[in-house]
């Protein structure tokens, strides 16, 4: 601290050294603290003997950031769900349901996502009806691809078939020989081609052919739960039940065995989950009752992906204060949305904040302030790779500001400028434009007012440019106090088994891709 306290004159405390800043931000940035885990090392922890299938890549359904941040994360929910033993999900400000229709459709689990916004709740429902349909593309494409790498197995395996047609589980056949006059779901070529197989020879003897045998039982079980695995990344009506046109007879009878338990698994699943996610429209708050919101609540997790604001906080506390709810996984945005105790001096007892949220910090009555909040959501990895910083916008945001303070007299108000730069043709199309966004009177502000404006300050657009890259790189920083406080929260209950930090996401790709993540004891009820 002694070191880098002389980046700044100790009697102006203006910025003397920006090299000595530079690594004083990557000093105390989260990767380089030591206080996150590995995603690896969690998804190895909770995996225990059960290997996860691989499924579908969202990239199709979905941008290249969102498909990241879906799948990445679908996974880790699946392997908290699995490990905790919960089948239900509530994605908590679940917006279009990118996320949530995948985990139910890739992974079977029954997901609510709730979202404060109507609009939002009703894209999720006609996205998801359009999900489903390409599922079926899926299935083919799937098909296809086990096919061929069952027919690279067989290639090199040197196994008879007619040892495998010998083999039949004769205690399997008697369970399922109530479904002979029931259809069957043929999944035609996902197992391999068996036309030309090398012939055993009489010279074989009892332990060679044990040894094929047991291959080759190996074998077809491995396809057979590649199969059923396939089945499961499915929704609920994606595979329809249809007559084979072949001849059943030409099949191995272990191959109709694993057909019909695979038409027995399917039908099952029909009947009890004909559909796996429901987005609802609700505004969640700290004191939020679930119950009251799903009437069939059971014991779930809630995730997040992206939470805005003070939801991302709301979200960890509804964990804590739930029975029902055994994990949470949330990874929060939108900083400079949070709401901060002692950011007005204004006693409000009844409020809940968004930060701080630890009983260290609220002790110290710490404050970030809106200018630090927002510094926080700059993603200092993509200006590293040369995505820059929009220098000309935020040169026309400065400037209009002044105009509107000394032409208007306004300091400060409710309205937002939002997205204008985009849509503008030059500065003073911009400044109109924002200036009908704010409800103030264009007219008093001639053109060539507006242009002496600009040509007063454009000199100064590289300090403003200058200054941004500063909190560009101070943003880290900034980000862990926000996250160390809420992990610090979750230290502090009583009932939780685990709690951490964890990386998700490419920050490149996703800037905001750190996930907070805590189990609850198992003995918790």
């Amino acid at each position: 601290d002694d070191i880098f306290s002389s980046a700044f004159c100790e009697n102006s405390e203006k910025l003397i050294n920006v090299h000595l800043f530079a690594l004083a931000a990557k000093y105390y940035s989260l990767s380089n603290l030591g206080v996150c885990t590995p995603l690896e090392d969690v998804l190895e922890a909770l995996k225990g003997d059960s290997e996860r299938a691989k499924g579908i890549k969202p990239d199709e359904f979905m941008n290249n950031k969102k498909s990241h941040e879906v799948q990445v994360m679908s996974e880790l929910v699946d392997s908290i769900a699995n490990y905790c033993g919960i089948k239900q999900v509530i994605d908590i400000g679940s917006g279009k349901g990118y996320l949530s229709s995948f985990l139910s459709m890739q992974y079977n689990l029954k997901v609510y996502g709730i979202d404060s916004s109507s609009s939002n709740t009703y894209g999720a429902h006609e996205r998801n009806k359009k999900l489903k349909k390409h599922w079926r593309a899926y299935q083919s494409r799937g098909r296809e691809s086990l096919k061929n790498q069952s027919l690279e197995n067989t290639n090199d395996r040197p196994v008879e078939r007619e040892i495998n047609c010998k083999t039949i589980n004769e205690e399997l056949l008697n369970n399922v020989s109530h479904l002979q006059n029931q259809d069957q779901v043929i999944i035609q070529d996902l197992v391999p081609s068996h036309g030309s197989t090398e012939m055993a020879t009489p010279e074989t003897d009892a332990e060679t052919e044990a040894d094929l045998l047991t291959g080759t039982q190996s074998h077809e079980a491995k396809l057979s739960e590649e199969v059923l695995a396939f089945l499961n990344v499915l929704p609920a009506d994606a595979v329809e039940d249809f007559s084979s046109s072949r001849n059943c007879r030409e099949l191995c009878e272990e191959e109709k065995v694993q057909r019909k338990m695979a038409s027995l698994k399917t039908k099952a699943r029909k009947s009890n989950e004909s559909n796996l996610y429901f987005p609802l429209t609700s505004c969640i708050t700290a004191e939020t009752e679930l119950n009251d919101i799903i009437t069939d609540l059971e014991d779930c997790m809630l995730v997040g992906l992206h939470t805005c604001g003070d939801l991302a906080a709301n979200t960890l506390r509804i964990f804590t204060a739930k029975p029902e709810i055994k994990a949470v996984c949330s990874v929060g945005c939108c900083y400079h949305l949070l709401s901060e105790q002692f950011e007005n001096q204004e006693e409000c007892h009844d409020q809940v904040w968004g930060f701080p949220m630890c009983q260290y910090l609220k002790d110290k009555g710490w404050c970030c302030g809106r200018n630090a909040r927002m510094s926080a959501c700059l993603a200092l990895e993509r200006v590293a790779v040369g995505q820059m910083l929009p220098t000309e916008s935020l040169f026309y945001r400065a400037v209009l500001q002044v105009i509107i303070e000394e032409v208007y007299g306004v300091t400060k108000s409710d309205r937002h400028v939002g997205k204008t730069f985009s849509k503008s043709s030059s500065f003073i199309d911009y400044v109109r434009r924002s200036l009908k966004k704010l409800e103030l009177d264009d007219s008093k502000v001639p053109d060539s007012c507006i242009m002496d404006y600009y040509e007063k300050y454009k000199h100064r657009m590289n300090e403003l440019e200058a200054f941004n890259m500063l909190k560009v790189v101070l943003a880290p920083c900034i980000e862990v106090l926000i996250l160390l406080d809420r992990l610090c929260y979750l230290k502090e209950q009583e009932n939780i088994a685990w709690s951490g930090l964890v990386k998700l996401f490419d920050p490149v790709k996703s800037p905001r891709c750190y996930a907070v993540i805590a189990l609850k004891n198992q003995s918790c009820s």
